[in-house]
Formats: structure tokens, sequence, C-alpha cells
């Protein structure tokens, strides 16, 4: 193939394969588009291979092991319990290696080219995308970006050797003896949890007032116990200033107020927020419009400035979340396929995969009234719920929040077993405008989890059944 020729025209091409871009691929397959992906590594992006789904894999089987240390409340006795990490790393890549194949088959069946390079912009319809062999120009009639993002690195902190982003983390081939983590957000928590269940020492630095900053207090101060429990010890309100590596540890200098301290371990986990990938493609070639923090602007069909080009997930403004990448890319593939789809973010839920697990969707209580309802709102604990009691695993609460004239639900924060899973239900009510009323004569399968979800909603109305009402 000639270097610079057009090797093909295509009605979309999709920059990025992860849960935005491959979403937005087959969505527009479907519709009638011939296809074209191209990412610089692999089918899955980050979520599928260095985020969402190993990092998940190894909470699971952090928590599996844990269980079968602890059984002797429910009389049964494991023994002596061993983890060969390197073969939990296998089964996690197994579970990585299913998905991605799975969607590297629905890109065949869809008539979906693959391609592994680098894109870059020339004109508002051509991209040049540099393989190990060639160099390659598509002619376009729309595409779509969805490059992602990458682990903020720290001047004082920076990548390589023990000093570790979530990528390399999710990778080590031992239980490190001890670990800092720089950053007690989800990807923090839930990484510095998972390895606090296989025995690592960990300790977490944060720098607001208390872990899972995003959340309200009374939902990450349940996490915070457990993680003590774990003997994780959390500083708060601390500034991480150093690092001082030998080929053995790493000593991380950091403030608490005006008091230096200091801590040493194995490894340094820096999770402190993710940057976008939008650099480095050419889109300053075709005059796409950025904001300061190098997030692309789009409208509300997920059109950036220049009409052709479509961008969607942690490269556009709104959390860094997958759920949502996948969401914009279903739009974006309707409205070049000519569907009057527009972008919706009345109800994004968002999930930390901690212990307990913590999940919100909708208004809180306090964003309610800033917003100006009257505010109802209904609590039940997993304490007084019988498949909870009987998973052993009754921590938490649901709260659902509503408008106390119309009863319209408005948003739920959980903590608890499968808040993950039961977070559905809430946004599903708010998309439909369900009431709480709606929720309490909704029968639910006993004995369930979703009976509190059930439960919260009566609790809201003043007659539930298994807790005293205000």
């Amino acid at each position: 193939m000639v270097v610079g020729s057009f090797s093909t025209e295509v009605d979309v091409i999709v920059i990025g394969a992860g849960p935005g871009g491959y979403v937005a691929a087959i969505r527009a397959a479907q519709l009638g588009k011939s296809v074209v992906v191209v990412d610089r590594r692999e089918i899955g992006g980050v979520c599928l291979n260095r985020g969402c789904i190993p990092s998940k894999a190894l909470i699971s089987a952090a928590h599996r092991y844990e269980s079968m240390k602890h059984g002797e409340e429910t009389g049964i006795t494991a023994g002596d319990v061993k983890v060969d990490f390197k073969k939990v790393q296998e089964w996690k890549q197994s579970v990585v290696n299913k998905l991605t194949g799975g969607i590297g088959q629905l890109f065949k069946g869809n008539k979906i080219e693959f391609v592994s390079g680098e894109a870059f912009f020339n004109e508002p319809n051509v991209l040049t995308v540099s393989t190990e062999d060639d160099a390659v120009r598509y002619q376009f009639k729309h595409c779509v970006i969805a490059t992602g993002s990458r682990p903020i690195e720290l001047k004082p902190f920076p990548f390589g050797g023990r000093i570790l982003s979530s990528d390399e983390a999710l990778e080590l081939d031992h239980i490190p003896q001890s670990m800092v983590v720089i950053g007690g957000g989800y990807i923090g928590v839930e990484l510095g949890q998972t390895f606090a269940k296989f025995g690592t020492k960990v300790t977490i630095l944060e720098g607001a007032d208390s872990i899972l900053p995003g959340f309200e207090k009374q939902l990450s101060q349940l996490v915070a116990r457990n993680l003590k429990k774990s003997d994780v010890e959390i500083h708060t309100k601390a500034l991480a200033q150093k690092s001082e590596a030998t080929d053995k540890d790493v000593t991380v200098t950091f403030k608490v107020g005006d008091e230096e301290k200091t801590v040493t371990a194995e490894y340094v986990l820096v999770t402190v927020g993710r940057r976008p990938n939008t650099n480095d493609i050419g889109l300053e070639n075709i005059g796409v419009k950025m904001t300061d923090r190098g997030l692309i602007e789009i409208d509300d069909k997920c059109r950036t400035s220049v009409e052709n080009i479509y961008a969607i997930g942690d490269i556009v403004d709104g959390p860094a979340l997958a759920h949502k990448a996948s969401y914009e890319g279903k739009v974006a593939a309707e409205v070049i396929a000519g569907h009057n789809s527009v972008i919706d973010y009345k109800c994004i839920p968002a999930v930390v995969f901690s212990d307990p697990e913590i999940a919100s969707v909708g208004l809180s209580e306090t964003e309610a009234k800033e917003k100006g309802y009257t505010v109802v709102t209904g609590r039940f604990s997993f304490g007084a719920n019988g498949r909870a009691l009987a998973l052993g695993n009754a921590e938490g609460y649901v709260k659902v929040v509503a408008d106390k004239e119309t009863g319209l639900v408005l948003g739920s924060q959980i903590v608890g077993p499968e808040a993950s899973n039961l977070i559905a239900e809430i946004g599903l009510a708010i998309e439909m405008a369900a009431t709480l009323e709606d929720i309490a004569l909704t029968i639910h399968a006993h004995p369930t989890l979703g009976e509190v979800v059930m439960e919260a909603a009566e609790g809201a109305l003043g007659h539930s059944v298994h807790q005293m009402n205000k």
C-alpha cells in the first residue's frame, strides 16, 4: 500500500476502542454505517484491560479470600487458606480476555474493521493512522473521538519503579508487604482495600477531610471503618510532598497541617485523578474547541464545534465513567444515523466497589434542597433485612430522596451489600418519573436485598413495616 493514498472511504471512523468507542462503533454499524475503529493499543480500552474489569476481578478474589479466612461464624472452617497471586492474576486476565475477545467477535459480526495504530487529524474529514508497518489515510463522513484518559502523574512522584499508577498496580505479580496510596478517591480506596484484604499493610493519604470526598460523609464513614478493621492507616487533610526511593522501598514525606510526617512502603500507588487524552491527535488542525482543562466542548448531540466530529467519554465534561461513555457513544451513533437523539444526564449512577459498596444516583438530600425542593427522605437499614443477615453482610442502608409535595423520586444513596446493583432500580424510577408510592407498591421478592429499597420508600411515606416510622 502506498503511504499517503486513501486506503478506503468510510462512513464513520471511531478513535478509541474503549467502552465509549466500541459501543459507538457497534451502534453505528447496527444503523447501517460502514465503520472503522482505531486504537493505539487493544480492543476494550482502559476499562476492560487496565481499569474497571481487572480491578473488579481482583476485588472479587480478595472478598473470596477474606470470607474463606473468616467463615467460623457460620460454622465453616477452611483451614490454612493461601493465596497464589500469580494464579489470581492469570484468572483476572482470563476474565479480561473473554470480554475483549467477545467484543472482537462483535466487531466481525457487525463488519467493523479494527486498526491498531496512532490516529492524527489532517483535515476535518481526513485521518492518518500510523501502524507498525505503514501510514494510511482514511477519508470519513463522520468521526467519533473516544480516546479516554490516563492517570495523572505528580511531579514529586513520577511513575516508574516503585511508584505506580493504577495500570501497574493491577499487573503486580505478588502481594506487596506494604503500600502507600496517594489519593483516597474511588480508585485509591478500591485498590487499597483490595490489597489490604490480601494482607498488604496500606496507608492512604487524602487531601480532603474524608476519603471518597465526592460522596456523603455518612456513606464514606462506613467504608473508613472497614478499612481500619483491615489495618489500613488513613491520613486525611494530608498533602504528599516528596518521595525517596531505594531498590527495596520508597519513603513518602507528607504534611498534615503544619506537621511533617513520613511513611515507608514497598510501593507507592498514585491515584489522584485522570487526564483526558486529547493531545497529539491533531485537534488543532481541524479547529475543535477545547476547554482550559483539555476537554472537548460538545453540544447535546455529542457534536464538537466541527459539525462531522463527535466526542464522548472521559474527554468531554462530566464524570469519567465507563457507563457514561457508552451512553454517549450510542447517542453519537444515532445522531450520525439521522436520529433525533440527545444526551440527558438526569441520573448517571456512581459506584464505589469498596467494602461495603457505595452507590448513588440523582440528587442527594442537600442537592435537592439547593434546587428548591421540599424534601422528604426514607432510610432503611440492611441490618433489618433477612437476606442481608443470611449473607452475613448487613452493614449499611438505603436512603431515598423525594419531593415531599408530589412524591417524585429525586435520588438515592446506598451503602451496603450489592449497592452497585440495587441503585439501578432508583435510576429507572427517576427516568420514569416514578413516585415513592410506585416503588412501595411494587411487590419485591422475599427474601431479597431489593426489599430494602421498598422499605426505604415506605419509610419516606411514613408506613415502613419493619422499622419504627418517624
